[in-house]
């Protein structure tokens, strides 16, 4: 696998395990069947009691069953699993960083001991419920509510674009507060199966085909004070769990790229025309010199943004550059590989343009790419430019 200036080689031997597991999943149980899946409009279900025994849920946590590995493991692992498919590691990326993360940062220790074993073991799924309708890349003027009611609340309010959802034990759901002053914004947790919730299921998507999404409807659903995450208070909350799932597809969105390279690669090498293989000649060299050049910087990125974050020194901010430009190189290389591949890249048999088609999602969720432009455009000048 492409690793130019042998990032890899620095790696220590639980990070060099969790990769090989990762890769060795990927290659037995998920590409033989995926493209299968992306036509289908499918995800493989089966497999998610199987990643949790291996540990792919939130392994950078510590205790409840996490085995509180390094932010390079972790990164691995979802490096790995997107170079299966964007839906695979999206599944894995929400079930931890999005929903096992808040719970495990902000909860009741009563919360923790419920949930977090289960998610870890993929005994449950979870969602995370933050973009809605009307709101996508402004949640903070989200409409989803909640009122006080005895010893608990009653939730109003919708839901989409919700990776898991159709198919989750409980939802993370972010809401305002209207019983408190300012009407903070706080997370819930709703079991799925409580009266007034529905988890319809978004089909006919172009996009990340090999993935199960949906909405989260809130009809008068009363959860207990319990089920209220009480450790945090704000938009802080959801904005945190997005920064830690940012991270995850940082580096996932290389292995995606990495995979249509060596695709492409692999078909250079293997194909026939005028003679001889079609990787001696001069522009499908370059095509593949510029394809490696812009995936070993992405690397190095996500090499350096896993030393911030293990140290304490990641900011928000240096996540919106890896997501932005991470997820760009991989829209972009994959489509240079499937190009590499001629007609033969139209179909399934091929990852580039299933990989190409599911990053057209990536680029545009968890922040699109022009949102995470203005944000390190305030960052580097003090000048706010969308609000």
């Amino acid at each position: 696998m492409l690793d130019f200036v042998q990032l890899e080689g620095d790696l220590d031997q639980e990070e060099r395990l969790i990769r090989d597991t990762a890769r060795e999943f990927v290659e037995e149980h998920v590409k033989p069947d995926i493209g299968e899946h992306f036509q289908e409009g499918t995800f493989p279900t089966e497999l998610i009691p199987k990643m949790g025994e291996l540990g792919f849920y939130a392994p950078n946590l510590e205790g409840y069953g996490s085995p509180n590995v390094s932010e390079t493991a972790y990164g691995l692992l979802m490096q790995e699993l997107e170079a299966g498919d964007s839906g695979l590691r999206s599944m894995a990326s929400v079930q931890g960083a999005l929903v096992m993360y808040p719970i495990h940062a902000y909860g009741s220790e009563a919360q923790k001991e419920e949930w977090l074993p289960k998610l870890g073991q993929g005994e449950a799924v979870g969602c995370f419920g933050l973009t809605e309708p009307e709101h996508g890349s402004n949640p903070s003027a989200m409409e989803t509510h909640a009122e006080a009611d005895g010893d608990g609340y009653v939730l109003n309010g919708a839901k989409t674009w919700i990776t898991n959802s159709p198919i989750s034990d409980v939802a993370v759901v972010w809401a305002r507060d209207r019983s408190a002053d300012d009407t903070p914004v706080r997370g819930f947790l709703v079991e799925t199966d409580r009266d007034g919730v529905t988890t319809n299921k978004i089909t006919d998507k172009l996009s990340l085909r090999a993935s199960i999404t949906g909405e989260i409807g809130l009809n008068d659903v009363y959860v207990p004070e319990e089920n209220v995450l009480p450790g945090v208070s704000g938009m802080k909350g959801p904005l945190s769990c997005l920064t830690q799932a940012r991270y995850g597809i940082a580096w996932g969105a290389v292995g995606a790229a990495r995979d249509a390279f060596e695709e492409a690669r692999q078909y250079a090498t293997d194909r026939d025309q005028f003679g001889g293989p079609i990787g001696r000649f001069q522009l499908q060299q370059d095509k593949l010199a510029e394809m490696a050049t812009q995936i070993t910087l992405a690397q190095l990125l996500a090499y350096r943004l896993a030393e911030l974050k293990e140290r304490g020194d990641m900011r928000p901010q240096h996540v919106s550059m890896s997501k932005r430009n991470n997820v760009r190189m991989a829209r972009n290389q994959a489509r240079i590989a499937r190009e590499m591949l001629g007609g033969n890249g139209i179909t399934t048999d091929y990852s580039p343009m299933r990989h190409m088609a599911n990053l057209e999602t990536v680029y545009t969720y968890e922040g699109t790419h022009d949102i995470h432009t203005l944000i390190l455009g305030e960052d580097l000048t003090g000048l706010q430019a969308y609000q």
